[in-house]
């Protein structure tokens, strides 16, 4: 019997050790694991009897054997959880400006390589210099360090969105695109998103004093219904790491809300509102843009009214003032007032997780 007995006995110990180990990598978090090696005292008698109980000397470990037993078992599923939490845990440590960078590039490279794109490449390489080149002089003005994701990704968005036939007027588009998140600041975030101060002010110059030095082409990537698919996919990701997903939303539904009224009022077939909600540029511009967190307000319902507001003054400016481009001015104005509209929802400010790892690296 007291064989038996000490055999159940080490099998409950090494029990204990592996139920301690699970708990360990499921409830430890950023490197704050318990030390393994800490006293035991086992009270327990050769006789016949119930199974054995273990004590521990050491505060740390009775407070995490306290954690251990009060946990139910269902929450600690062996096998894939631990799997399931490394992934969340790497997701949540990705920056979503790499996302928006790669949909993005991709996008670049599949519209230019297809021909869907009107775009060359000197004319990309001449943005990235402008943007580039205003980054490294801004950064250098405020004292800090030069950021190259901004200037990159705002490379990008001018290229899937502007024309030029020269390339310094592309140029001109990242710098002043980039420049503008130093030249026009409320506290200590940029008023205007870059890549749409870029093509806003090449198109005023466009309409005015340089006659048709750019322009947009809102149709050039067509209605593909794939297209839309994949963009929205794309942007999906982006805005869910970014946690802008429901600036999107709202503002895609609004817009297509009143598109489809205006259809219905005029006796217009639904198709003509869904042609043009399928159109790129428009998707393009619904998830990569107007979600852009740093120039969006941060609280949720702030931000829903900022993304009903940009819906409803691009739809007066496209369809009663007939202006094809009329969703880059209502973002702009749209920005100019976000400061009255985040003084009703106060929030904390959204940093990039690349950045609060950065100053959380940095000592005190």
């Amino acid at each position: 019997m007291g064989a038996c007995h000490a055999n159940r006995l080490r099998a409950n110990l090494r029990a204990f050790k592996r139920h301690a180990a699970l708990s360990r990598s499921l409830h430890c978090r950023d490197g704050a694991i318990l030390q393994p090696t800490l006293p035991l005292k086992t009270n327990f008698s050769m006789k016949s009897g119930p199974l054995p109980t273990i004590t521990a000397r050491s505060p740390r470990l009775k407070s995490a054997m306290t954690s251990i037993t009060a946990t139910p078992l269902e929450t600690r599923p062996p096998g894939g959880a631990p799997v399931v939490a490394g992934i969340r845990r790497t997701w949540r440590r990705i920056d979503p400006r790499y996302l928006q960078i790669f949909s993005l590039g991709a996008l670049l490279i599949y519209g230019m390589a297809s021909g869907l794109l009107n775009q060359t490449a000197v004319n990309a390489a001449a943005a990235a210099a402008g943007a580039f080149v205003a980054q490294a002089i801004g950064s250098a003005m405020i004292a800090t360090r030069a950021r190259l994701l901004s200037p990159l990704i705002t490379t990008l968005s001018l290229c899937l969105l502007l024309r030029a036939d020269a390339p310094w007027a592309m140029a001109l588009a990242g710098a002043i695109g980039v420049g503008s998140k130093f030249a026009f600041r409320w506290g200590d975030r940029h008023i205007f998103n870059p890549a749409n101060a870029g093509v806003v002010a090449m198109l005023l110059l466009g309409a005015t004093a340089l006659p048709g030095v750019a322009w947009s082409s809102p149709g050039q990537w067509g209605s593909a219904f794939l297209l839309a698919v994949a963009l929205a996919g794309a942007g999906f990701l982006v805005t869910a790491r970014a946690a802008r997903t429901d600036a999107a939303l709202v503002f895609f539904l609004t817009f297509a809300g009143l598109a489809c009224a205006r259809a219905l009022y005029l006796g217009d077939p639904l198709t003509i509102p869904f042609h043009r909600l399928q159109n790129g540029a428009f998707v393009l511009f619904a998830f990569f843009m107007i979600t852009d967190p740093m120039t969006t307000p941060n609280g949720r319902w702030s931000r829903a009214l900022f993304s009903v507001l940009v819906a409803v003054l691009a739809h007066v400016l496209t369809f009663n003032f007939f202006i094809v481009d009329g969703i880059f001015y209502a973002l702009a104005a749209a920005c100019l007032v976000r400061p009255l509209i985040e003084a009703f929802e106060p929030a904390k400010n959204y940093q990039w997780p690349l950045d609060a790892c950065r100053a959380a690296q940095k000592p005190n």
